[in-house]
């Protein structure tokens, strides 16, 4: 039979662990966040035709991100993410210079999103470009 010694050890020792388990569980659930899955936007509408003239680039929502259609010097279109891969910086274009230019600490792409210069580690997320319907539509490959 148990004593009344033994019924406050119980209670004191269950006590303490529902304690420490209201303490530790907020604790674990902010330093362990979960997993958002990025929004699953496949192809959007990134200009009208025509509204980019030669060697000219717009910045335009892709999903989540942001995402940089460009003109070509060559009338060609082509479109990759604005985001930087070394400080997830926007991403700008330099029509004079013909490259994709990081301004954070000025890393360069080349316009096949190949990092060419400065401290990006690797190249620019490409999407494919389509014209249909009189517009510029971007999608994922």
């Amino acid at each position: 039979m148990a004593g009344r010694r033994d019924l406050l050890n119980a209670f004191l020792g269950t006590s303490i662990g529902g304690m420490c388990a209201a303490v530790l569980y907020p604790i674990v659930r902010y330093l362990v966040p979960p997993e958002v899955p990025e929004a699953q936007t496949l192809r959007t509408v990134a200009a009208a035709e025509g509204e980019l003239k030669a060697n000219e680039a717009k910045v335009f929502q892709f999903g989540s991100r942001a995402g940089i259609l460009i003109r070509t010097a060559d009338a060609d279109y082509r479109a990759f993410s604005a985001t930087c891969t070394h400080l997830n910086c926007t991403v700008q274009y330099r029509a004079d210079l013909r490259q994709l230019w990081c301004a954070c600490h000025n890393g360069f792409y080349d316009l096949n999103g190949k990092n060419v210069s400065g401290p990006p580690p690797r190249p620019l997320e490409e999407y494919q470009v389509r014209v249909a319907n009189a517009e510029v539509v971007v999608s994922k490959t």
